[in-house]
Formats: structure tokens, C-alpha cells, sequence
């Protein structure tokens, strides 16, 4: 059995931005700014050992082989709704990227996910799926979007959040050990609503000014 793996992104650009973020009156249009931004600095972390090919470039003074990802390989599934505010700031790092949508929503009274939506690329066996949900929560929504995504049979799988509680995380890892999860933080834990503590609220309604 593999072995749970987490890559804590603690560059201090991350976590001053993060840290902004966490600020409960901090307006709907900051935050979205904020997101954009720390999503491309995460990216910078989740993509540094992705596999590349080296292709034939004319430079002004000769040719040479040079290293190049194959964006059209990556796969950046975005878990609905929040995780749309992850994508922007990942596509402008990988802009070559195709986009996957998981839809799912937390039932308030079972905290269990519920699927509404699900769309992916063609040929996902040759490609590799970076998972992006902003909050780790109960786990429950990750496991559900990852169990999905684990019937295309893609090459890899990534999960991407902003935050993660230690709870999601011990959800996550056992169902799914070999998905490698990178987080900016891990708080304390969860409150008794399912909700991340310190945490930042509710994601999607501070991207979408909702309630």
C-alpha cells in the first residue's frame, strides 16, 4: 500500500497571502485577487516534478534541445464551486492545461457529498489530473471527486487545497494513499458544522459574495 504523502507549501509569499485571506472583513474582491494569486505560487510547488520532453528550438545564434512540459497532458480538475477560483491562477502557469469539473455539494445535515456534475478531457489514461478543492475539510467531498476520477484511469493524480484539516486529511489518505495532497496550511480542526477552524469561512461564499 502506498505511503499518504503531504507537501506542506510554506514559501513565506504563500502564507503572507494566506494569512491576508483569513481576514473575515476583507471584501469579496480581495479575496478573489488574493486566491488568484496564491493559486499561481502553489502551482509553481505542484507542477516542479512534472515530467517534461525535450524539443528541437532555434535560439538567434543555433539550434538546441530544450526541456518543455506537455500542458496538454495536465489536467486541472476543478471540484465545484470554490475550486473554480483556483483555476485562473493555475492556467496562467500552465496555460496548455485542459479542465475536468467535478460538481458536488455537502449535504448540511450528513456532511456525505452529493454529485451533480461530472466532465472530463478525452483519453484521460494518458494524462495527469491535478485535483483542485481550495478546502480540505471533512474529506468527504475530496474522496468522492477523487473516486470519480479514479474510473477515467488517468496516469497521475494530484489533490491541490488551500487548507486542510487534520480530520479530511486522515478521510482522504484512507481511501485514497497513493494521491500525493498539497496544502498551504493544516489548522487545528473542525468545528461542529464541518467547518475548517481558524480556517477562512466558507470558500465559495467569500469567491462568489454568497452566503
Amino acid at each position: 500500500m502506498s505511503t499518504p504523502t503531504v507537501h506542506l507549501i510554506s514559501h513565506p509569499l504563500v502564507q503572507h497571502k494566506l494569512t491576508l485571506m483569513r481576514q473575515k472583513d476583507l471584501s469579496t474582491s480581495s479575496f478573489r485577487r488574493l486566491l488568484h494569486e496564491i493559486s499561481m505560487l502553489m502551482a509553481y510547488e505542484v507542477t516542479r516534478d512534472m515530467p517534461t520532453q525535450l524539443i528541437e528550438i532555434e535560439t538567434p545564434l543555433e539550434k538546441m534541445q530544450s526541456p518543455v512540459i506537455e500542458g496538454r497532458k495536465t489536467v486541472f480538475v476543478v471540484v465545484m464551486r470554490a475550486g473554480a477560483g483556483f483555476l485562473d491562477g493555475m492556467l496562467e502557469v500552465v496555460p496548455g492545461a485542459r479542465v475536468g469539473h467535478v460538481g458536488l455539494y455537502r449535504d448540511p445535515k450528513t456532511l456525505t457529498a452529493v454529485e451533480y456534475y461530472f466532465k472530463m478531457p478525452n483519453n484521460m489514461q494518458e494524462r495527469d489530473a491535478i485535483v483542485l478543492d481550495p478546502m480540505l475539510a471533512t474529506g468527504n467531498s475530496a474522496v468522492a471527486a477523487v473516486d470519480r476520477l479514479k474510473e477515467t484511469q488517468p496516469k497521475s493524480i494530484r489533490f491541490v487545497s488551500l487548507l486542510a484539516a487534520p480530520e479530511g486529511l486522515k478521510t482522504f489518505h484512507a481511501h485514497h494513499p497513493d494521491v500525493p495532497v498539497y496544502t498551504a496550511c493544516i489548522d487545528r480542526q473542525l468545528n461542529d458544522h464541518g467547518y475548517i477552524v481558524p480556517g477562512l469561512g466558507d470558500a465559495g461564499d467569500r469567491i462568489y459574495g454568497t452566503k
